[in-house]
């Protein structure tokens, strides 16, 4: 096991340098003056050629390419062109926001998924497997910008139950004091007790979860249905259900538990994809989180700021995978 450890972390070393690589390369090609940006439209020549100096844009990009990755050994991942602020406290602040809500929607994802996709293996070809199908295969395939738009004609505009969007409300924010302890609104507020701001920013949650949520329930509910439906045709479960065992105790005693295998990996990777595309999601809702970050820095041409997302993303892709595959290698049936 260590040694499998071991390998994947240095498969997962070179892949984040491979990335790291084309991102910069990308981030040179791509037409743009970093230093103009820095320094702003109306700068002199003098000004411009003491920016270029500043951030090493007059040396050779196989010079810079090797300072930016001893600045990353150093914890430095530049500064944001747009702010001038250290492109790693950006990322302290926005991230919170979207780990929270990536986490709670995959909770409810594998909650919802999993007990789905059994169902609909159990039930095959019957009217059950059929609305199971038909509504994992909608959850993966509607677009969530039009998911988003549509939760919240109904349930704002309509009803009238749920927020439009933000982290927590105005009146919240003017009332109560906002804890800001960890970042993690939710955990800040269960830790310090305060009740009012957790009830507002758990209601804020809700339209943005489902939205984040669908995808990883689609996913999941399918790729249950499909090792589920393997497992059920086993020897061991055949003879499980010959001694008179009931059926509810071998599915989820024996054949739910075998199965989790691809649907641990398909969670995984649910995770990273979720943590930074939610752009759409987040600029519709408004949430402060790194998709936000991510389109406000596509679009000023944030190189600083989009190689550190990059860097982010890629190294929890490979923590994820790396997660999945220990979990997976605890089976005595996998051979590492």
């Amino acid at each position: 096991m260590k040694s499998f450890i071991i390998k994947r972390l240095l498969f997962g070393v070179v892949v984040l340098f491979f990335v790291i690589l084309v991102t910069f390369i990308i981030t040179r090609v791509v037409p743009s003056d970093p230093a103009q940006k820095w320094v702003g439209a109306r700068a002199t020549a003098e000004q411009l050629e003491q920016a270029t100096i500043e951030l090493g844009l007059d040396k050779p990009v196989y010079i810079q390419f090797g300072k930016y990755i001893e600045d990353i050994f150093r914890g430095n991942l530049g500064k944001s062109l747009r702010s001038r602020q250290p492109v790693i406290e950006e990322l302290k602040t926005y991230l919170p926001p979207t780990i929270e809500l990536v986490i709670i929607s995959t909770i409810a994802a594998i909650f919802i998924g999993i007990p789905l996709g059994v169902a609909s293996a159990i039930k095959k070809d019957k009217l059950l497997d059929h609305f199971s199908r038909f509504t994992s295969i909608g959850a993966v395939s509607l677009p969530v910008f039009w998911v988003a738009l549509f939760l919240q004609l109904i349930f704002y505009s309509s009803l009238k139950i749920l927020p439009l969007g933000g982290q927590l409300g105005i009146k919240t924010e003017l009332i109560y004091q906002v804890p800001d302890i960890t970042g993690f609104l939710i955990f800040d507020c269960l830790i310090s007790a305060n009740w009012p701001v957790l009830k507002d920013a758990l209601l804020h949650m809700v339209l943005p979860g489902i939205t984040i949520a669908l995808y990883p329930i689609g996913l999941v509910a399918r790729m249950t249905r499909s090792a589920l439906l393997e497992i059920l045709n086993e020897e061991y479960i055949v003879a499980a259900k010959s001694y008179g065992l009931p059926n509810r105790l071998v599915v989820w005693r024996y054949a739910v538990k075998n199965s989790l295998g691809p649907t641990i990996t398909v969670v995984t990777l649910a995770i990273g994809y979720s943590l930074v595309n939610t752009f759409l999601i987040e600029a519709i809702y408004s949430w402060p989180g790194i998709g936000s970050y991510i389109a406000i820095s596509v679009t000023s041409l944030d190189y600083p700021a989009i190689m550190g997302v990059t860097i982010f993303s890629t190294i929890a892709y490979v923590v994820l995978n790396l997660i999945a595959d220990i979990v997976i290698a605890l089976d005595p049936r996998v051979r590492l």
